[in-house]
């Protein structure tokens, strides 16, 4: 049975994370390791001002549990160096998270920065969402989606990918049309400081705003599948190179300056 870490950025009390362990647990060994608090939109932000708390968790029965005061990226961390120093980690399973994760949301997710925490280990990695942020969101569907995916990545046989997205469309069962695999869709935040007075008089700003998306709607990406009514799954990397600029920036290459 492999070795399974589940995390999220929810917290670990959050419903999504209660759904992916169960699901998970049908396919190996599951540990939590996971925040003691929200830590949406953190993305791979890491701990060094100060120290780490981890203590057990008894939030899942008969399941090694643990919660930490760090971000999603210190959770995966925590596990790699500290809690499964001596047992290799086999798969690590990220969410499931209340609110899609779909395109640039990518980089600002607590969510997947921790799946991509355990890939960069060489841990073959998923992070799970669902297009809905209430904190009662119901994970039915999505545990139907999970077990569909785990059945090929886990049990499949194959060498499993390094890092997928998985997106899954707040849709019954009975509507959502099946699965694509896609590139990453093209959209952005568009934001709003709301402007306000703390009751002590000092001013602050709340950040807020509404996402736009920016794709062409004959694409194959994330936005797009999910808005056709789809699971969308992008396999991820960590390289953030411009490839095709290398080739074009070549008149800046010197041997002095």
């Amino acid at each position: 049975m492999p070795n399974i870490l589940v995390t999220n950025d929810d917290g670990i009390t959050a419903g999504g994370i209660a759904a992916l362990v169960e699901v998970a647990r049908e396919f190996g060994t599951v540990t939590v390791v996971a925040p003691d608090s929200p830590q949406s939109a953190q993305g791979h932000a890491i701990t060094i001002s100060k120290p780490l708390m981890v203590k057990k968790s008894k939030n899942f029965e008969g399941i090694s549990a643990y919660e930490c005061d760090g971000t999603p990226a210190d959770c995966v961390k925590m596990a790699k160096h500290i809690l499964f120093k001596n047992d290799k980690i086999d798969f690590c399973l990220s969410g499931i998270n209340h609110g899609s994760n779909a395109s640039i949301n990518i980089i600002y997710s607590g969510t997947m920065s921790a799946a991509m925490e355990a890939s960069i280990e060489g841990i073959p990695s998923i992070g799970f969402s669902l297009q809905d942020f209430s904190a009662d969101a119901d994970f039915t569907t999505s545990k139907t989606i999970v077990r569909q995916i785990l059945s090929d990545v886990i049990s499949g046989g194959d060498p499993p990918p390094s890092l997928l997205n998985v997106n899954i469309p707040n849709l019954p069962l009975k509507e959502i049309k099946g699965i694509k695999v896609c590139r990453q869709g093209n959209g952005r935040w568009k934001e709003d400081f709301q402007k306000g007075t703390d009751p002590r008089g000092q001013e602050y700003y709340w950040l807020a705003g509404e996402f736009h998306v920016d794709d062409d709607p004959s694409a194959n990406t994330d936005l797009n599948a999910l808005q056709d009514g789809y699971v969308s799954i992008v396999p991820s990397m960590h390289d953030l190179t411009d490839f095709p600029m290398i080739d074009k920036l070549s008149h800046l290459n010197s041997e002095s300056v």
